[in-house]
């Protein structure tokens, strides 16, 4: 767990508001004994899980598609080639939706604004460094040219909501 206290802090206030300015039919599924805790979350969502990353278009048509995720400090951070079509809607459009499901044993839903964490023309982010570690020892140091293939985001999430309905089920298998 790379979180901080200060990091589970904000999660859980982000999480606990979002479920309570949620619509009552949300409301109606994801209640205490079927969510996560901040704490419970960061220890499930370890290394690189999919997303689903929703985008839009110059002409407001959505987009979706996959992204590698990893959540860090209770934040979702993914990456994309430069020259993607994803990459050129968020740097004109920064708002996203996220989503990471497990089968019906867990969804993760993300709305928020990203922040672009190492631009090709301008100072990267102030963690960018300790992100670059992370990333060349997940993927292995070789695996792009970090500086001019890849560009990474941070989402910013200004609402999160987690459905698990069995706790115990997830928490088991990721011990394992």
């Amino acid at each position: 767990m790379r979180e901080t206290s200060e990091d589970l802090q904000e999660l859980q206030s982000l999480l606990d508001g979002s479920l309570s300015r949620s619509t009552s039919h949300l409301r109606s599924i994801i209640k205490a004994e079927s969510t996560l805790t901040a704490e419970q979350l960061t220890q499930v969502l370890t290394g690189m899980r999919t997303l689903a990353l929703s985008t839009v278009t110059a002409k407001g048509e959505p987009r979706i598609s996959g992204v590698d995720g990893h959540f860090l400090h209770g934040k979702w951070h993914f990456g994309t080639a430069r020259n993607a079509a994803k990459a050129r809607h968020l740097a004109a459009r920064s708002a996203v939706s996220a989503a990471h499901m497990r089968g019906e044993d867990l969804g993760v839903f993300t709305h928020g604004k990203v922040e672009i964490l190492n631009p090709r023309d301008g100072e990267p982010a102030a963690d960018w460094p300790d992100l670059l570690a992370y990333l060349k020892d997940f993927y292995d140091d070789d695996f792009f040219d970090w500086e001019n293939d890849v560009v990474y985001y941070r989402l910013h999430p200004h609402w999160m909501t987690v459905y698990a309905p069995s706790i115990a089920k997830l928490t088991a298998a990721s011990q394992s």
